[in-house]
């Protein structure tokens, strides 16, 4: 790859995704230093983590590769797609318009809630005896 590119951190739930875009790539994909159709093998998280380039048109125009940790495979699904989003949008600013209709550029902030005493989880509560 390529000495000059674009990053972008992407962040969701306790994952933490490094993304950087290679201008003129062929569209190859790393993550980890595996492919990503191994590290992400699910159905459907390609196309998730496609989304922000199909809405730019640039799906081969750049090799990408990204340093993930933390977190289960979606929050790193999610994590890498923000991080891809962001990085776009600091090789051409204009692309922000399309990225936010779409909602790419909104940092998913839910995460688990903590557990509170008394309680078996953050809100279950042991069950009632009257006797």
């Amino acid at each position: 790859m390529s000495a000059q590119y674009y990053e972008g951190i992407g962040r969701r739930k306790h994952a933490s995704a490094r993304v950087r875009l290679f201008p003129g790539g062929t569209g190859k994909f790393i993550v980890n230093e595996r492919p990503v159709e191994e590290y992400l093998p699910r159905p459907n998280d390609m196309e998730i983590l496609m989304i922000p380039l199909v809405a730019v048109g640039q799906t081969t125009s750049y090799d990408i590769s990204v340093h993930v940790k933390g977190g289960g495979v979606s929050g790193q699904r999610d994590a890498i797609r923000l991080g891809i989003a962001r990085a776009l949008l600091k090789i051409d600013p204009d692309m922000r318009g399309v990225l936010k209709s779409l909602g790419m550029l909104t940092r998913d902030a839910r995460i688990k809630e903590r557990k509170k005493p008394g309680l078996k989880r953050a809100r279950k509560a042991p069950t009632f005896t009257k006797r």
